[in-house]
């Protein structure tokens, strides 16, 4: 009896470890994916700086990481950037909050009507598929060379990414948790709240993060047509009178604007779906 007792306790220590070092264990995971993050592309910088600086690379067309954060701190003591920036930021905030608060409401009302659905799905569908550039000059004829073109194309892009994933995300709903609400009466505004609402989240956020990135790019690809003002104007005129610095320097910040909006969207889906668990796994990961 004393062995047995002994032997139970040995395994009870040995099952309790990984679980008592398991919030250390994530600590320390979660510390060496943030330096993996930065330290790669702070590595590809250096080797960049490094080749430009030896030679190694043409710096006409490459030039030195350096050279680049230099002329973008001279544009922003100019005002020229920060003008761009708030010009480019607004245009995806007014384009991202239409295109998602249409695309929402058209995938919650598609997802729960059958014969909403069946009317309208083959026609969205069909007009997904368009690149949305190819209905640019649409705009242009309609509201001009203004940013009004570019907030609409932006609007439409994102609708179409938001609509999608929350239709999907209601119609993928398990019967289980309809029939057991509708067993105890839930409906109407009550079931949408507490029952379709909180099981459809996370796949509308996922939507939202994907729309957010998309309006970034679709408003820096229309700032190139439209031209005037906004990043990607400044990308393009800079690249046109082979100002590469210039250019290089409107890129990064593009990419500082997704970063930003991205966390931003991810963040607020997070607060958004608090039950959700998991989130931070990958298939395969260790």
């Amino acid at each position: 009896m004393t062995t047995a007792t002994g032997r139970a306790s040995v395994i009870t220590r040995k099952n309790r470890l990984p679980l008592e070092s398991r919030p250390k264990r994530i600590r320390r995971r979660r510390a060496t994916e943030i330096a993996l993050g930065i330290a790669v592309p702070l590595a590809l910088i250096i080797l960049w700086e490094v080749s430009a600086q030896l030679g190694w690379i043409n710096r006409q067309f490459f030039p030195a990481p350096s050279a680049t954060l230099r002329r973008g701190w001279e544009m922003i003591a100019e005002g020229r950037l920060l003008s761009d920036i708030g010009v480019t930021m607004y245009r995806v905030i007014v384009g991202y909050i239409v295109g998602s608060v249409i695309g929402f409401s058209a995938g919650i009302g598609m997802g729960m009507s059958r014969m909403l659905r069946r009317a309208l799905e083959p026609m969205l569908s069909a007009l997904y598929t368009v690149p949305k550039l190819a209905i640019l000059p649409i705009f242009l004829t309609i509201f001009g060379f203004s940013g009004a073109s570019i907030i609409a194309i932006v609007s439409v892009t994102v609708f179409f990414y938001v609509w999608i994933y929350t239709m999907e995300a209601v119609v993928s709903i398990p019967n289980g948790y309809l029939d057991a609400a509708t067993s105890f009466g839930v409906k109407g505004w009550t079931l949408f709240h507490h029952v379709i609402l909180p099981a459809s989240l996370p796949a509308v956020a996922v939507g939202l993060r994907i729309g957010v990135g998309v309006a970034l790019l679709v408003t820096i690809a229309s700032e190139f047509i439209v031209g005037g003002s906004g990043v990607g104007y400044l990308i393009f005129n800079a690249r046109s009178l082979f100002r590469l610095e210039e250019a290089y320097a409107g890129i990064v910040t593009a990419a500082l604007i997704g970063v930003l909006l991205q966390g931003l969207v991810t963040w607020l889906g997070h607060r958004a779906t608090p039950w959700v668990v998991g989130r931070d796994s990958r298939a395969g990961g260790l």
